[in-house]
């Protein structure tokens, strides 16, 4: 259920790399709320952006960063795009951000979502919302069912099935979102490089001879972490995941519905029928 109110407040979506964040701003303006993008300079596409209301900030410029939120009235915050995480030399710190390192470093004291989940924590205490994808853009999230022409087969649920119990066993850890399996077979597990990484691993693995499975099996398994905070990092797929997962030569992706970001559906779904790939959206 939504927990965004009806209000005429604009959202504040802090906006890293990819279509996302766009592809929100457009979702919410559909719903008749309009959007600022506060973009991450160096990482948000600067061509992109222009076309929206926006202001630029710097990884760790939080005291700039507040005092735009309540000049443009955002009171609810979504953030939303790839973000390679920060050094803490990369930290651009301005006088906000050094009254609040204590805590900045705590929250680097842990994996990616420990420290999103700080970071909303400063946010919040300063009298801000933060949202996540669910409630704002749910329109975004993927269905549960099959949404290509190629639907799983009996062999294909297993594995499926399979990937999602190491998925759940691993959540705790804080360590990756995606693993691949192959005739029940774990072949690879997603680290700190992502998805599309793990992906060119698993075409390699076949290059060099070293994965012996025939071309058309095994799946893609993504899904959130058995502790994640919902609000940030969800899985996202897109184009680019199909075409990763037809050079590994796997017959599809499984995510979990509801939890996981579709990035250009059109384009994705399109891309998979020629491809003779499925993808489908099992039940949390």
């Amino acid at each position: 259920m939504s927990t965004s109110p009806e209000a005429p407040f604009p959202l504040g979506i802090i906006a890293g790399a990819g279509a996302m964040p766009f592809a929100v701003a457009e979702s919410v303006r559909k719903q008749g709320r309009s959007a600022v993008l506060f973009a991450l300079r160096g990482i948000c596409d600067p061509v992109r952006v222009a076309s929206y209301r926006h202001h630029w900030i710097a990884i760790g410029q939080v005291g700039r960063a507040t005092r735009l939120f309540r000049q443009e009235g955002c009171r609810d915050l979504v953030f939303i795009g790839a973000l390679t995480r920060p050094s803490l030399a990369q930290i651009r710190l301005d006088l906000k951000t050094l009254r609040l390192f204590g805590t900045i470093l705590q929250a680097f004291r842990g994996g990616d979502d420990h420290l999103l989940t700080g970071v909303g924590r400063i946010l919040e205490r300063d009298g801000f919302r933060l949202l996540g994808i669910r409630d704002v853009a749910p329109d975004l999230l993927m269905p549960e069912g099959c949404i290509t022409q190629v639907v799983p087969g009996e062999a294909a649920a297993g594995d499926i099935e399979k990937g999602r119990a190491v998925l759940t066993a691993l959540g705790g850890f804080d360590i990756g979102q995606a693993v691949v399996v192959i005739d029940s077979h774990i072949v690879a597990l997603e680290d700190i490089e992502g998805t599309d990484a793990l992906l060119a691993r698993v075409a390699r693995l076949r290059r060099q001879g070293r994965l012996r499975a025939p071309e058309g099996r095994g799946v893609l398994v993504k899904a959130v972490k058995s502790t994640q905070d919902l609000r940030f990092d969800l899985p996202t797929i897109g184009r680019k995941t199909v075409e990763g997962v037809a050079a590994a030569g796997l017959a599809g992706i499984a995510v979990v519905a509801g939890t996981t970001i579709v990035s250009e559906p059109q384009s994705m779904i399109v891309a998979a029928d020629a491809k003779g790939l499925y993808i489908v959206g099992v039940a949390q």
